[in-house]
């Protein structure tokens, strides 16, 4: 081939999308001396500066009710970014720190203060640079964010300016049944547009969540199979070793289906499983999404309370945990001795649309497990036997997908060869592609991801209104008649475990098992 033959390699096929920097703006954070902040927000932010995202003058400004000043602020959040950041590299350095902090400061007030939204809307106007462009985050518990939503209007701060925009981030959980996901998107409503509207969810920010729709859609193998024709069943996984640490309160509250099951498990579910939108932008995607998730079959008719059959839910108590020996969720801080709160649910799904009709979704999720991990396993159909029957006498197992969300980010495929020799043998191999080794990059923090969408402005990765509540119409009749029905068999499986014994029995009934990542 001569050198004329030689065609210019384009950057979007060769993986060298242009890098996208944010306009000019002002992050505000309500709640901004909480852990949320401390942990990933600030560090987040910092890592964008270093990364030359974020506009020279984009400026962050605190609001919490703590006694701080500007200076103990920054404070503050430089000690946390040398603690949090990932990884602490030259990026944490003073002089990098110095450059970022002279663009942040902090007030104090109470939330319910409109003296504190008066003082804002000041401070706002006085910030140089940022082209009218305001992203608020809410970074407080789920009662503050009517309050925050309703100062913010009653301060003129709501509405977009003629040259720039107003947008808002709500964090979960968004409500905790339909009835409250309701009310509290009312709530928004009254004082922003939905198109204002980013509700965060930070597993969607994960790397191997967002590749899910480019290795279904991008890849003329996969498409075509991903469908009842192929796949026998789908199990999505999100186990977690630790227990639920310090945060009794919060959980004898919420539970594990509202923490877990209604929003990260349920947006996993959307983007295996959605249609192929008409574009690769927020509101067709979204569409998407919304449809699958309302395309679930109810768990169980209206005025049926046994749900045995589609859902298991279970609490763990004292057992071992990477060696060591630790205690059940009832002898947890603040938690009742005889709590019934779930601390582990497995689901089965079934889609009743074209591609997905007959196929079964497991989906699981707890506490004090045998390990991290977060995956989807896509388990395709067996192929027929007849062919190896008199050679191979044993089974042959089935070709499995494997999309691994946490740790070690990637994708494995099962299939079957022959073992080498003289004789018939069949062996499961993996082909098996990690991110790590194959692009040699750090991946970014999910809230790094998101927090760059918002200030830009691209919603594909937040959750819409209508899509939070699909997901609670589906969930809340379980959680009413798990409360009106509390379990007599609790703890039900003991730390370091895969979960209760019926859990095992509800997937066997089907003639199926749990995959063991």
């Amino acid at each position: 081939m001569t050198t004329t033959d030689v065609i210019a390699p384009n950057p979007l096929r060769a993986g060298l999308r242009m890098q996208r920097t944010a306009p000019p703006c002002v992050l505000v954070i309500f709640g901004a001396s909480g852990d949320l902040t401390k942990r990933k927000l600030m560090p987040a932010i910092f890592a964008l500066a270093q990364m030359q995202r974020l506009a020279p003058t984009f400026h962050v400004i605190g609001v919490a009710s703590s006694d701080w000043d500007s200076e103990s602020f920054r404070n503050n959040m430089k000690a946390a970014i040398k603690e949090f950041s990932i990884p602490d590299d030259a990026g944490s350095s003073d002089a990098a720190w110095e450059s970022f902090a002279a663009r942040v400061q902090y007030l104090s007030g109470k939330f319910d203060d409109p003296e504190l939204f008066q003082k804002l809307a000041s401070t706002l106007k006085a910030v140089p640079g940022t082209a009218g462009n305001v992203l608020f985050y809410l970074a407080v518990p789920p009662s503050a964010i009517g309050t925050v939503a309703e100062q913010l209007g009653r301060a003129g701060l709501t509405e977009s300016s003629p040259q720039g925009w107003t947008r808002i981030i709500v964090e979960k959980p968004f409500g905790r049944d339909l009835q409250s996901a309701r009310a509290l998107n009312r709530e928004l409503h009254q004082f922003f547009k939905e198109e204002q509207i980013f509700r965060i969810d930070h597993y969607l920010g994960k790397e191997t969540v967002r590749n899910v729709v480019v290795f279904r859609f991008a890849n003329g193998i996969f498409e075509p199979i991903w469908n009842r024709r192929y796949i026998d069943h789908v199990q999505i996984t999100v186990a977690e070793s630790i227990g639920i640490e310090a945060r009794g309160k919060y959980y004898e509250e919420a539970g594990l289906l509202r923490d877990m099951v209604q929003n990260h498990l349920m947006q996993v579910l959307s983007v295996v499983a959605m249609e192929a939108p008409v574009r690769f932008e927020g509101p067709p995607v979204r569409d998407e999404k919304v449809k699958l998730i309302t395309s679930i079959r109810q768990l169980l008719p209206a005025g049926a309370s046994n749900y045995d059959s589609v859902a298991v839910r279970g609490q763990y108590g004292p057992g071992f945990s990477n060696g060591e020996s630790v205690v059940g969720y009832r002898q947890e801080a603040n938690v009742a001795p005889d709590s019934p709160r779930e601390t582990f649910v497995a689901l089965k799904l079934m889609i009743e649309n074209w591609r997905w009709a007959g196929v079964p979704f497991y989906l699981r999720s707890g506490k004090r497990l045998p390990k991290r991990v977060s995956e989807v396993a896509i388990r395709f159909k067996s192929p027929p036997f007849l062919m190896f029957q008199d050679v191979f006498p044993e089974s042959i197992e089935a070709n499995v997908l494997v999309i691994r969300i946490q740790p070690d980010e990637g994708i494995s495929l099962r299939f079957e060869a022959k073992v080498p020799g003289t004789d018939m043998r069949l062996r499961p191999v993996k082909m098996d592609f990690q991110y790590g080794t194959s692009f040699g990059e750090q991946q970014p923090e999910a809230y790094e991801t998101l927090l760059l969408d918002a200030m830009l402005g691209d919603s594909m990765l937040f959750a819409r209104y209508d899509m939070v509540e699909a997901a609670w119409a589906l969930t809340t009749p379980l959680l009413e008649a798990w409360e009106a029905k509390p379990p007599r068999d609790f703890p039900n499986y003991a730390a370091g475990t895969w979960g209760p014994e019926a859990a095992d029995e509800f997937i066997r009934r089907d003639g199926r098992e749990w995959r063991r990542p």
